[in-house]
């Protein structure tokens, strides 16, 4: 008897250890995605347009594309994989790419008129909420015979709850924020700064960026089944969700480029070399918060909560890290200590949405 306990002990604190370390890596993913505004500060004497769509030939093609062929094993082309039978799914799956990838250009609005630190945090609250229950809901609408609504379970539903009242309580701040400064104190946090608009933005971007997880959810059976590693089996279908969503951003970017006159940016010889680079590196961070999610998964098998939850996860810590760097880029400075407690609350709050499924 003494020997099963041990062994069961054992088991136990092994799943316990795979918990830890599936979050460990999604919350470095969610880091680096945080982190991916920070190289674009250093890209010199391009329009908007012309960063945008370079950086997502990195963020949502090329990287992505590599990530994909790692769900391939040997002997086998990702080709194999868009066949006829699962035409459905990947249309549906790219569909839903495009619809995120309007979400991805409001998103960029949303920081704009809130700042990285605010509006991350409503876009991303809401994307983590809409992303994880719309999933299931569209899935079962199409596929009934998949019974996907039963992965929405209280804990899940908890989860994504208590995830939303932190960003709930962040939003609070960020009201107090707008109360509390003036004009010329918000100018100088976020020169664009306007709450009531950069609200509106940053609810649709959220909407339309839970987009993403709808499309994740549509394509998690285009892999090669118990040919490819557990963690890389939603790496073609993230591939097609950003192929979506880099169609969508490259009609809007090539407009502005026509509109703006500034297709010559492409060919501005000093500072090209520069600008690709650090366009590389910011498409490489962006796209590490899927590639990390993907292996997350891979070690949360064992509590089928968490895997459903772990986009919610995602965003959640993209919401911690993003005032992280909102507090590092003085967004936040001139606030008072009452408006800065409420956001560590949120941001408290948010760090343990990612544990209480566990612990129900």
């Amino acid at each position: 008897m003494g020997e099963f306990f041990k062994n069961t002990h054992i088991f136990t604190k092994h799943l316990l250890m795979e918990i830890i370390l599936g979050l460990l890596i999604i919350a470095i993913g969610a880091f680096c995605q945080s982190s991916c505004y920070v190289p674009i500060n250093k890209i010199k004497q391009w329009s908007w347009e012309s960063y945008w769509i370079v950086q997502g030939v990195f963020a949502w093609l090329i990287f992505p594309l590599i990530g994909a062929l790692l769900a391939v094993p040997s002997g086998h082309s990702l080709f194999e994989l868009f066949t006829a039978e699962r035409s459905f799914n990947i249309w549906m799956t790219i569909f839903f790419g495009i619809l995120w990838g309007v979400g991805g250009l409001t998103f960029g609005l949303s920081m704009r008129y809130l700042g990285v630190a605010l509006g991350q945090s409503i876009a991303l609250g809401t994307c983590a909420g809409l992303g994880t229950i719309m999933g299931p809901v569209l899935l079962n609408i199409f596929f009934p015979e998949l019974n996907a609504l039963s992965s929405l379970t209280a804990s899940v539903i908890i989860g994504v709850v208590v995830t939303l009242v932190g960003i709930a309580i962040i939003g609070v701040a960020g009201s107090m924020k707008a109360a509390s400064l003036s004009e010329e104190e918000k100018k100088a946090a976020v020169k664009d700064f306007n709450f009531p608009k950069g609200l509106a933005i940053a609810l649709l971007a959220g909407f339309m960026s839970g987009c993403f997880n709808v499309g994740l959810e549509f394509g998690k059976d285009i892999n090669f089944g118990d040919m490819t590693n557990v963690m890389f089996r939603t790496l073609p279908a993230t591939l097609l969700v950003t192929l979506g969503g880099f169609l969508t951003n490259a009609i809007y970017c090539f407009y502005q480029n026509k509109k703006n006159n500034t297709f010559g940016d492409y060919s501005k010889i000093s500072v090209l070399t520069n600008n690709i680079l650090f366009c590389a590196l910011a498409g490489l961070l962006w796209y590490s918060q899927f590639f990390g999610l993907a292996l997350g998964k891979g070690f949360l098998t064992s509590s089928p909560v968490l895997t459903t939850l772990a986009f919610c996860i995602l965003m959640a810590l993209n919401v911690v890290f993003s005032n992280v760097w909102g507090i590092i880029l003085k967004e936040w400075k001139g606030c008072s200590r009452a408006t800065l407690a409420v956001l560590v609350v949120g941001i408290v709050v948010l760090i343990f949405s990612c544990f209480v499924p566990q612990l129900l």
